[in-house]
């Protein structure tokens, strides 16, 4: 063996020692914030039992949840990074347009997030738990003072293990942190972050159990004749889920004209709107997942379903309006899933479906509704497969969600995800460095192909650190020869972040910073 690839390899068995150590970590502090999270719902709804008995302990209630929203809006205002998913700051960070302290972050997204989701709030835990991920991630690299490179890796890593601990969706979770958050394909990157997946899923297994997260039974599949319903589903679904879009990028500009309440009590308002909601309906408090899980036990009603819909859309904005600790990631699916229980209610009264198969279609609309949304069908169907745990829906799924993407890119919406990111970073220009590394993947038929690195003309104050092809990492100079499919590192000063995209995008059909 050559000194080079006993080098190579060495290398990539280390970072997958870290991988490992990575998704262990995270696996086992998400799973806690998972079941800090439930458990706190269940006494939630305990005491809410009690006070059917004696509706005085209600006063002391409103009191103490003033008091617990004027704190986590003092938190989240002092500390802003911890505000919402936090999927935004961690794309920020692997594109290098954004930087925090990981140990800050953590502890008091940690605590933030137990006490904003599991008080009742229709927030989700997967994005705090991707921003727990990646500030794990982000910790161990720089505790090992593994490089810059390596330290991107890692934050991968991390969020990748994050969402699959909080999903028990190790392959979905993967694919939409490569897709979705990093835009990185390289092979250097989704090794590691699928070995810190697996191992993360592996720790949420061992806590939670074999048993799906998300568990609709179902008894039929759906035969062929009914599959028309699955294009008029996804139009629907698709319409519905650009004005999610529309409204969710908004509520920053709707809540800022409410200048007679002061940010940090924002968070009030939802404290006090769900206690209507735990004392009627307290089937439907936190992320959803409990509401997808007894949707089929409810009764069959169209104005019922139809009534949750509206509830959970309403309040889910109320929710990630007040910026606490929070995702949208389960809150989408499970609008997606009472979203299927409409239709089939509604089809079922029109006589053109029969109502067995309502669970069908809750699984359907789920995969519809996050697809169009987050724009990412091929992770959505993925995802859902994992978390249904069954393989019996491929087809179906896949008709939904490509139906409903196209609804939403025809009306021109664009990937949620990206359009958080994208207002985040507009917000925060004084935190980007003054040097970046930006990732560029360039593919079959790229003007660069077979071009030498000196043939090129490179903005001014940029250099190529490495190229991988494959598997091998390249140290480039000068007389390197480029080849399609490569992946360089550029490093670049920030003020030229834009001219060094629009070149590289002239030069090649892909380039992602």
């Amino acid at each position: 063996m050559q000194k080079g690839e006993f080098i190579r390899q060495h290398n990539q068995l280390v970072q997958v020692g870290r991988a490992i150590l990575i998704g262990l970590l995270t696996g086992l502090v998400v799973s806690l914030f998972r079941l800090a999270i439930q458990k706190l719902l269940n006494l939630v709804t305990t005491c809410f039992q009690y006070f059917h008995q004696h509706p005085a302990g209600l006063i002391f209630w409103a009191f103490g949840s003033i008091i617990l929203a004027l704190l986590l809006g003092w938190l989240t205002q002092r500390h802003p990074n911890i505000k919402g998913s936090g999927i935004p700051q961690v794309e920020g960070q692997l594109t290098s347009q954004f930087e925090e302290e990981w140990w800050a972050v953590l502890w008091r997204k940690f605590f933030g997030g137990i006490l904003a989701i599991g008080s009742g709030l229709y927030l989700g835990r997967e994005g705090p738990s991707i921003q727990l991920g990646a500030t794990i991630g982000q910790g161990v690299e720089e505790s090992l003072h593994a490089g810059k490179l390596n330290r991107q890796v890692g934050i991968a890593s991390g969020a990748a293990a994050g969402l699959s601990a909080a999903f028990n969706a190790p392959i979905a979770a993967t694919i939409f942190i490569l897709e979705e958050v990093y835009h990185n394909f390289s092979p250097v990157i989704w090794l590691a972050t699928f070995v810190s997946a697996l191992c993360s899923n592996m720790v949420s297994l061992t806590i939670f159990g074999l048993h799906p997260v998300l568990d609709v039974p179902y008894r039929y599949m759906l035969p062929t004749r009914y599959y028309w319903h699955l294009v008029v589903l996804g139009l629907v679904l698709g319409l519905l889920g650009r004005l999610y879009q529309l409204v969710i990028l908004r509520l920053d500009s709707w809540t800022a004209k409410l200048t007679w309440l002061p940010p940090f009590a924002y968070p009030v308002v939802p404290f006090l709107l769900v206690i209507p909601i735990a004392w009627y309906l307290p089937v439907t408090l936190g992320g959803g997942n409990r509401l997808i899980g007894e949707l089929t036990s409810l009764p069959f009603s169209l104005s019922l379903f139809a009534g949750l819909f509206l509830l959970r859309f309403v309040f889910s904005m109320v929710s990630y309006s007040s910026q606490l600790p929070g995702g949208i990631f389960l809150p989408i699916l499970t609008l997606g899933a009472v979203l299927g229980a409409v239709y089939c209610a509604l089809m079922v009264r029109c006589g053109l479906l029969p109502a067995q198969y309502l669970p069908n279609f809750i699984i359907y609309a789920m995969a519809g509704y996050f697809a169009c949304i987050s724009k990412a069908p091929f992770t959505a169907i993925l995802l859902i497969t994992e978390m249904v745990g069954s393989l019996a829906h491929l087809m179906p799924l896949a008709i939904v969600a490509m139906v409903a993407y196209l609804v939403v890119d025809s009306l021109h919406g664009e990937p949620v995800y990206t359009a958080m990111f994208n207002n985040f970073i507009g917000k925060h220009q004084d935190n980007h460095p003054q040097e970046v590394e930006m990732s560029v993947t360039i593919y079959a038929g790229a003007r660069l192909d077979g071009k030498r690195i000196m043939d090129y003309d490179w903005p001014a104050n940029s250099i190529v650190t490495s190229v991988y092809r494959g598997e091998q990492r390249i140290i480039p100079n000068g007389q390197t020869k480029l080849a399609a499919g490569d992946t360089l590192i550029i490093q670049v000063c920030q003020s030229r972040t834009g001219k060094v995209l629009g070149q590289i995008s002239r030069a090649a059909h892909y380039a992602d910073v």
